[in-house]
């Protein structure tokens, strides 16, 4: 049993085109409301939540719409088109919107300017799920870690890609002294990443044919579908693997929550407590980045021969253990030394240690003809997770103190660690391979 990776990097390019639009979406949306529209931070914020909170309805709807999607092109591929498609489209307007509010403010265009953010958010979540549902469809169970590094590594290009572009574009000294800055060339940009990944996915990537080779695989291996078949001759999932289910989606929310708001705040925190400027705090979560993205294949293969819950549970000591020493630290100490990057470094490969084997394992417990469903309830957790955390996590630093910044992120990590004692479901492990076999890599 090989992985395909050639068809696992192509099948990437849908999440590298996300990746990649949300990057500059959560980038360039916020100074654009705050410089050219002139809202407030708080306005301006709860704008730019709509898109956790659309999500949440979104992603299980067209996760399962998918599902049952019946296409020559497959099940996931006329999401993917049209999703995208339709995404560009309307993109491109949120440019010409701000230009032209810039040459003469009105209040019809800033009311056209919210309507086409919320028109793109629907249309970017009407694709997202059967996106990333698109690699377990073509992907063998026991394969899917390792794939699912690539896509989180594909994932992760396509979000340097941009940053790359826009700090070459929209460096401090082209902008300096200007009035108004024209995103126009950078959405254009964006705008062809996301038209050109999509030609790769469409024209590459045969889904009718892996989906079905699939599915042939399962048939043959029996063993590794958990559902059964009730009376009425419905598949359903046996109560002992819903709760496996339950509990991992439970998990899912709750190392989110940790994640996230760590993610959220740690500029803040590290201004206030460690008298960090906002590059040198930058600086902390890009070194937990790079971690992630490189640990990303080493992780999905060390899964494949452990287990993808072993590896959840070092993912989770790890980010507890940097989170514990960093409160320590805190206690000690309100300056940043240098050796805290070790924390940074741990947290990153903690999380690509999570990230890379949760939704395998979700879908995992479903067969084949619900991956797009599982997928959905997968963002959901995680995606309500993003909502509530920075909220409740700001909320514990302003009433009570910026030293709950690191013991609120450990709880919840701890918390998670707990519930996975009850996942018992969703592991997999690949066949041993032996001798050159093991370097035996399909592409």
């Amino acid at each position: 049993m090989k992985l395909k990776t050639g068809q696992t990097i192509r099948v990437g390019f849908a999440f590298l085109a996300i990746t990649a639009f949300w990057q500059m979406y959560n980038n360039v949306i916020p100074l654009v409301l705050t410089n050219t529209f002139h809202l407030n931070e708080t306005l301006s914020g709860v704008i730019m939540a709509m898109d956790n909170i659309l999500a949440l309805f979104l992603l299980p709807l067209f996760g399962a719409l998918s599902d049952r999607c019946r296409s020559r092109m497959g099940r996931r591929k006329p999401f993917i088109l049209f999703g995208t498609i339709a995404s560009v489209a309307l993109m491109l307007l949120l440019p010409v919107i701000d230009n032209s509010y810039a040459a003469e403010p009105s209040g019809m265009k800033l009311t056209g300017f919210i309507a086409v953010l919320g028109l793109i958010l629907i249309a970017m979540g009407t694709y997202r799920s059967p996106a990333v549902a698109l690699m377990p469809d073509v992907t063998r169970k026991p394969l899917r870690s390792r794939a699912n590094a690539i896509i989180n590594l594909m994932g992760a290009v396509g979000g340097i890609i941009y940053l790359l572009i826009a700090a070459v574009m929209y460096s401090e000294k082209r902008v300096a002294g200007l009035s108004h800055v024209n995103y126009m060339p950078l959405f254009m940009i964006v705008a062809g990443i996301m038209l050109i990944s999509l030609m790769i996915v469409m024209l590459t990537v045969d889904e009718p044919r892996l989906a079905a080779e699939v599915r042939e695989y399962e048939e043959q291996h029996p063993e590794e579908n958990l559902s059964v078949t009730d009376k009425g001759g419905n598949e359903e999932l046996p109560k002992p693997v819903k709760r496996s289910l339950l509990f991992l989606l439970v998990s899912i929310a709750l190392w989110f929550i940790a994640y996230n708001a760590v993610e959220t705040w740690f500029t803040t925190f590290a201004n206030r407590m460690w008298n960090m400027s906002l590059g040198s705090a930058s600086l902390c979560l890009t070194i937990a980045t790079v971690g992630a993205i490189l640990s990303y294949i080493p992780v999905g293969a060390i899964a494949a021969r452990v287990g993808r819950k072993k590896m959840i549970y070092a993912g989770i000591i790890m980010m507890f253990a940097a989170f514990s020493a960093g409160f320590v630290y805190t206690l000690l100490s309100n300056r940043f030394h240098p050796v805290l990057y070790v924390l940074f470094v741990l947290i990153g490969i903690g999380w690509a240690s999570i990230n890379v084997n949760s939704l395998p394992m979700v879908v995992e417990m479903c067969k084949s003809s619900d991956i797009g469903k599982y997928t959905g309830m997968y963002y959901t957790f995680s995606m309500a997770a993003q909502t509530v955390t920075p909220i409740v996590a700001g909320g514990l630093l302003h009433r009570i103190g910026y030293l709950t910044f690191f013991p609120y992120a450990a709880v919840f990590m701890a918390a998670a660690f707990i519930t996975m004692h009850f996942v018992l479901h969703g592991d997999a492990k690949e066949p041993g391979k032996k001798g050159l076999e093991a370097f035996d890599v399909d592409t």
